[in-house]
Formats: structure tokens, C-alpha cells, sequence
């Protein structure tokens, strides 16, 4: 996706006409009806190239839904990243001002001070 596109719909239906929908056989636990039928379920949505499968329910239908919600909330988290990666990239550095560095070094010749005032620490008096 380029910058000139809209982020794409979330809504389901909108959604389904924008994506290749195959149905394949799932496999696995289910019986001789999950895996007779095709009811496994592949979605690609052709602007972005994203694909989910759907395949743990034994109906068509609900995995073709369970797809279309998966495929929504990828294609939202894409968006997400692409925003925030774009707000990443025109993020200046900043300098410290001059009155931070100059507080930031009388702290730290106040420390030093302070432990130069210590001494050194003796177990006996071994003077």
C-alpha cells in the first residue's frame, strides 16, 4: 500500500469484496464430515496481499467468518504499525539545552566532590 491509498474497510462485507475467498478441506479431529467437506477457509485480500485461514469450526460459514474478523483486525494492526513507523521516521532528536548540561555537570562535580571527601575506609586502625 502506498501512501495515496485509504486505510482499507473493516467492515465485513465491504471487506469480502475486496479478498479471494477459497474453501479447502481442513482435516485433523472432526469427523468424516470435516474431512469430506471443504470447509477450511483461505482469504486473501488483493490490495494488501494479506492472508488468514480459517479452518477450526466445522462450518463453512462460521470459519469464513472467523476469517473475515481475523483478516479485519490484521489489516487494522497494519495500519497501526505503518502510522507508527511513519511518525518514527520524521521524529527529530533533541539536543539537551544549555542550562540541562550545565546542571547535569554540577551535579556530577557535586558527587565527585563528595565522594573525594569520603576517604578511603579502614577495617582496624592500621595507621
Amino acid at each position: 500500500m502506498d501512501g495515496s491509498e485509504k486505510p482499507p474497510s473493516t467492515d465485513l462485507e465491504a471487506l469480502a469484496r475486496d479478498c479471494d475467498i477459497e474453501f479447502t478441506r481442513a482435516g485433523g479431529p472432526g469427523g468424516q464430515h470435516r474431512n469430506k467437506a471443504e470447509t477450511a477457509v483461505r482469504i486473501t485480500h488483493r490490495p494488501s496481499g494479506v492472508t488468514v485461514v480459517a479452518s477450526e469450526r466445522r462450518s463453512q460459514a462460521r470459519n469464513k467468518m472467523a476469517a473475515l474478523a481475523r483478516l479485519a483486525d490484521k489489516l487494522v494492526e497494519i495500519e497501526r504499525e505503518r502510522v507508527l513507523s511513519r511518525q518514527r521516521e520524521n521524529r527529530l532528536a533533541t539536543r539537551p539545552t544549555k542550562g540541562a548540561i550545565q546542571r547535569r555537570l554540577e551535579r556530577k562535580r557535586h558527587v565527585g566532590e563528595k565522594k573525594r571527601g569520603r576517604g578511603k575506609f579502614r577495617y582496624h586502625n592500621d595507621e
